[in-house]
């Protein structure tokens, strides 16, 4: 049994979020879908957008955070229309009892200290509030797992120093006014779910890829420029949404995010594709929907001669002539380490820092193109993917992407 002050959760509705020009707003949740026929709605179930998918995700990971417990648990002081905080009416075994907080819904312009009474804390939610400073003393919440900051005014600035000792698992400061995401959040290496959503982020630090437990990263809805490669040092990283930003490439390293099932980049500047992708074999969501991907295929053929460094380069790879480091100094020695395998499976060439880039359209699923970027080592090096280089019909790579790997590749 609950506490009578305690919030009964239950599982949010699976969202129907069609596409196309038959869709309006009262497609979502189901809402205006009772005149559909059935196939209308297996077709548009088919079609749910990822997003939806993600955000029930991470909704799923709070709630499970939160989930009551005991009744003797839980204090609601949700939606009261408070402006301050003050406990003293409850007992202290009722605060020693007390696992989950709710503060959320009310008028509270500062994180008071007296949350600090409630040593055994796990799930705290100050969300749609007005704060614009968590105090000093949060960092005594030991047990704390969940914070919940929704829709506040908080900013890089805004945070206690020892904010990164907590223990934290989910944290979510969508809907505040970050332009950085605060150093002290790359302490929290127990973080499952990170969300900052809604910001006015410009870059994402390179220290993200201390956060190596993490699962989630939504930060959708900023004025990010760059995906850090650092980002695919992530080894658990299932979620990432980076959508509706300013990113204009996607780097190559992400191939090595093995765990990555869902990738949002919707509404963002991207042309094209890293040919890389195709490794990201756990990949089954893709949006790329509102990017301008360019719509034919383009080959781009400016190149710079090789330098005699990397033609000596070359050679030594292509020829595999032996060497160890008394042969050579270390810069060299570094610099061989560097070689990159021509894509072409008929040539066995390598190249270094002079390449020709050429982008191919793949089909993926039997039902997308998108295009791919590809980089050759010389141009006369014919492209893998078609021996017509003015056509993007077939292409062996093509086959490399069944439809079990990728289910959804959403583009409009």
């Amino acid at each position: 049994m609950l506490h009578a002050g305690a919030k009964k959760f239950v599982n949010p509705p699976r969202c129907a979020l069609t596409t196309g020009p038959g869709a309006n707003s009262r497609s979502i949740g189901g809402v205006g879908s009772a005149h559909c026929n059935s196939n209308t709605k297996k077709k548009t179930f088919a079609r749910t957008l990822s997003r939806v998918e993600i955000h029930a995700k991470f909704v799923k990971m709070e709630i499970d955070e939160g989930a009551a417990a005991a009744g003797d648990g839980v204090l609601d002081f949700s939606r009261l229309s408070l402006n301050t905080f003050s406990p003293d009416s409850i007992s202290g075994e009722r605060k020693r009892d007390t696992r989950q907080l709710y503060l959320n819904y009310n008028r509270l312009t500062a994180l008071p200290s007296s949350v600090c009474d409630f040593g055994n804390l796990e799930f705290l939610d100050i969300s749609n509030n007005g704060l614009s400073a968590i105090c000093e003393g949060v960092a005594r919440l030991a047990r704390l797992r969940t914070l919940i900051a929704k829709n506040n005014r908080l900013d890089e600035f805004s945070l206690p120093k020892e904010f990164g000792s907590l223990r934290l698992e989910v944290l979510n400061f969508s809907g505040n006014r970050f332009e950085e995401i605060p150093l002290q959040c790359m302490k929290l290496l127990r973080l499952h779910s990170l969300s900052l959503g809604g910001n006015r982020l410009k870059s994402i630090p390179a220290e993200i890829e201390n956060l190596t437990s993490l699962e989630l990263l939504y930060l959708g809805g900023n004025l990010i420029s760059a995906i850090p490669p650092e980002v695919a040092n992530l080894p658990y990283l299932s979620y990432l949404v980076l959508c509706d930003n300013r990113i204009q490439s996607v780097p190559p390293q992400l191939t090595r995010l093995h765990s990555l099932r869902s990738l949002s980049l919707h509404n963002n500047l991207l042309t094209y594709l890293p040919r890389e992708i195709l490794c990201l074999v756990h990949l089954q969501e893709l949006s790329l929907r509102g990017n301008p991907l360019v719509v034919r295929f383009v080959k781009e053929m400016t190149y710079d001669p090789p330098s005699l460094l990397e033609l000596a380069g070359r050679t030594v790879k292509s020829r595999n002539i032996p060497y160890s480091p008394c042969d050579m100094p270390s810069n060299l020695l570094r610099y061989l380490d560097l070689a990159s395998k021509c894509p072409n499976p008929k040539c066995a060439g390598v190249y270094f820092d002079s390449c020709v880039r050429q982008i191919k359209f793949v089909d993926f699923c039997g039902k997308y193109r998108l295009p791919l970027m590809h980089y050759l080592c010389s141009p006369e090096c014919t492209s893998p993917c078609s021996s017509n280089p003015q056509s993007d019909a077939d292409s062996e790579d093509e086959s490399s992407v069944p439809a079990y790997r990728l289910q959804r590749v959403l583009l409009g």
